[in-house]
């Protein structure tokens, strides 16, 4: 696993760092997600299921951290 590269947005505040780097876990998981699907250790919709949940959650933190809103329902 590679380290997080840096943020470098004009827009720089604790919050936006902390979603550029769950930004890149979520490309993270996605690329060994569809790793692991190609070479048939994950079905097509084990591999979307788990993408939609990671998805979820990175929705869900951008609008803890840059959108001020508490957890969705």
């Amino acid at each position: 696993m590679e380290a997080h590269a840096s943020y470098r947005g004009n827009d720089w505040s604790p919050e936006r760092l902390m979603f550029h780097q769950n930004l890149e876990s979520f490309a993270e998981r996605v690329g060994l997600i569809v790793g692991l699907q190609g070479n048939g250790k994950l079905s097509q919709d084990q591999a979307y299921a788990q993408i939609r949940a990671i998805w979820k959650e990175l929705k869900d933190s951008k609008g803890n951290l840059i959108n001020g809103k508490g957890p969705r329902a």
